[in-house]
Formats: C-alpha cells, structure tokens, sequence
C-alpha cells in the first residue's frame, strides 16, 4: 500500500450560504487546489461527500456536475453518502484510491446546504438517519438520543451540567479564532448556566441539553487533495501523511446495545486507525472530535482512548483541552461553534488538522504538533471513522 499525503486544504466559512449546491462544493475545491499549487499535475479522481442533496436541494450526481463545473474532466468522479459520517468515508475512498495506485491525485470535497429548508423539516431530515422501524417511526430525533444518552452517562460517570457548559465555552472561544467558524459568540458559564437568565438565553431542548449544548445548523464546504509520495515530493510546504484510517459500526438502534453509554465504534475505529498508524493515543498533539452534542466530545475523547472511562471531565476541568492544555480539543470550535453541514463535517476536521500540523492555523495554532487525531461519528455512533494524521519532516 502507497503512503497517502494531504497536499491541500481548503474550505468555505460554515454558515449560510447564497450559493448553489454545486458552486459551494466548488469554492472549497477551488481553495484546496490553490493550497497545493499543483501546477501541471492532473486530479485523476473527485469523491465528493454529501448526506442531503437529493432530499433538500434536488440535486444529485454532484461528483459528476462538480468535475463539469471546475472542468476537471476525464477525472473519475464518485459520490459518498454515510449520514454524518460521509466526510471521512469520502476521504477514505480516496485514500484507497491513492494507497492502491489507481489514482495519484484525487479532490476529496464535502459539502451541505442544510439552510435550505426550515428547522422541522431540517430536524426530521437528520432524524431519518435513525432506525426507521424502531426508532424514527415513534419520533426520535437525534438531540432526544442525544438527551438520553446524556443522562444515562452523567448520572453513571459523574458528569454535571457545568462540564457540559465547559465544553461549549472552550469551542466557542475556540471558533473565535477561526474565520470560517458558523459561531463567533463568546459564552460564560453565568450567561447559559447559573445566572436567572440563562433559561431564556439557554433553553432546553432535550433534557439535560440545552441550546448551547448542541450544535447549529449549517451550510459548508471543506475540501482535501490527497496525493502520492511520488506528488507530494514535488510540492513545496511541510507533508502531512494519513498515518491511519479505522472504521467500525455498532448497533443501528441504540436500545439494542448492550451498555448505551460503551461508544464501542468509536473505541474500535480509533484501535484501527492508531494500530496502521503505529501510534497511541498518548502520542496526539491536537483532535478534532464529533462533538454534534457536548457529551458526545466528553465520551468520544475517553472512547478514543485519550482518557479513562469517567476521567473526561475531571481534564476538562483542568484546561487540558484546551487551546494551551495537554491535548487541545476542537480547536476549530468544533461542530458545537465552527459548525455542522452534516456531509462537510469529516472533511472539515481533516482541513483543520492538516493546518494545525503544517503551523498555518494562525491565532489557534497548537505548537509542535505532529501527531493529530480525528473522529467522525456517523448516526448516533452505528458508523464511525477514525483518522490518525502525522507530519513528515522533509
């Protein structure tokens, strides 16, 4: 298997967006191909990642209308569609495109345009990811599994709602720092928690989640080139090498899981990944992690094997994850604060990491990373992708 390198990353602000499907998609494949300066060298494959196109903006074959649109042409194009997750299940396609030797350059893009529609009908388009027969057919939506779940891991592990509240203000401080962010809107523990206020400034959607605790709705694109060692050796900048991808899946239904609170394809996925990395978790600079919901980063962070079962919190409160801390978390903002176009997010979190370890991600810049980290969680973790990134000195 051929060593796969990110050569080029780029992304539009998360947000809403005037643009069409097809010109969104094209904006961030247009900035990642800027960021690799190619030059001469042909993009032999695009793999585009997109959850909604067909539903709600009557769009489909976007691969095929993107290679049109930037005239990319005869380049093989292919579309992903994994729920949330179809961010890095487009990047692993092209990954193995790239490590098989079928291609040597491919534009992985994601992309969403979920302010399309308005919040029922965007809440009941994401709620069909749910199991249709036990699951969305009696009205579950993914904040209500969010809720339950959240209650069932804060009573077994300790977790209040200050917790979760620390882990919304450190990635909307965070997103302060990141143009692209959907969210810059600086938030304290008084103004969404304690204070008389915070009910109407913070009010409960899924209980104990509140507004702050869950993430917006989005439109974005965020795009990668992935290229060959052969490439990337004749381009200019530091190389950023995709170490390990793992990818597991668990239950459809939650109920059906022996221990709701045990994120088990997280676990495995990210034993994938670090095992083709030859890498632990000990060894991470910065992640990036599906946080859709707070409690979803607090558990995934213990999942991915960065801290013991029931121990997240306790480094959240110590600053660990902070910007400056032991191991920066989100450092984008997040889904909570950078934002969630569900088919843009795994692309994004690779855009974010690939600029932390090439030291070009400005006012929130982790220094002397070199190891990153990141996980897409797909449905309500029934289809999870785990990346390990590294950089390569020249």
């Amino acid at each position: 298997m051929r060593p796969v390198y990110i050569v080029g990353a780029g992304m539009t602000r998360f947000g809403r967006s005037e643009l069409p499907l097809v010109d969104l998609a094209g904006t961030a494949s247009l900035a990642a191909l800027r960021h690799a300066s190619l030059g001469k060298v042909p993009v032999d494959g695009v793999v585009v990642a997109n959850m909604g196109g067909s539903r709600i903006n009557r769009q489909t074959a976007l691969a095929s209308a993107l290679v049109d649109r930037l005239a990319l042409y005869p380049a093989a194009a292919e579309a992903v569609e994994n729920g949330p997750a179809s961010g890095a299940s487009a990047v692993k396609v092209g990954f193995q495109a790239v490590a098989s030797g079928m291609a040597d350059v491919v534009l992985v893009v994601g992309v969403e345009m979920m302010r399309a529609v308005d919040g029922l009908e965007g809440t009941d388009f994401v709620a069909s990811l749910s199991h249709p027969e036990v699951e969305y057919i009696y009205g579950v939506t993914l904040p209500s599994l969010a809720g339950l779940f959240a209650r069932l891991y804060m009573s077994r592990f300790g977790v209040e709602r200050r917790h979760l509240a620390m882990v919304a203000i450190k990635n909307h401080d965070h997103a302060m720092k990141n143009p692209y962010a959907h969210i810059h809107q600086p938030i304290t523990m008084e103004g969404i928690l304690t204070s008389p206020e915070a009910v109407v400034n913070n009010p409960l959607v899924a209980d104990p989640l509140c507004l702050f605790d869950c993430c917006p709705v989005s439109d974005g694109s965020a795009a990668v080139i992935l290229a060959s060692k052969d490439i990337a050796e004749r381009l200019s900048g530091p190389r950023v090498r995709i170490a390990g991808m793992g990818q597991a899946t668990d239950t459809h239904a939650v109920h059906e899981r022996e221990d709701p609170t045990d994120l088990r394809a997280v676990r495995l996925a990210s034993e994938k990944a670090f095992a083709m990395a030859d890498a632990k978790p000990a060894d991470v600079h910065v992640a990036e992690l599906h946080d859709a919901f707070t409690i979803l980063e607090i558990a995934e962070s213990e999942a991915a094997g960065f801290f013991k079962r029931g121990e997240a919190h306790k480094a959240i409160e110590r600053g660990e994850t902070r910007l400056g801390g032991r191991l920066p978390v989100n450092p984008s903002g997040g889904l909570k604060a950078r934002g969630h176009p569900v088919g843009a997010t795994g692309v994004a979190q690779l855009v974010e990491l690939t600029w932390q370890l090439r030291g070009e991600a400005t006012d929130r810049q982790v220094e002397k990373a070199k190891v990153a980290y990141a996980c897409n969680f797909g449905g309500f973790g029934n289809n999870v992708i785990a990346t390990v990134l590294r950089k390569e000195e020249r």
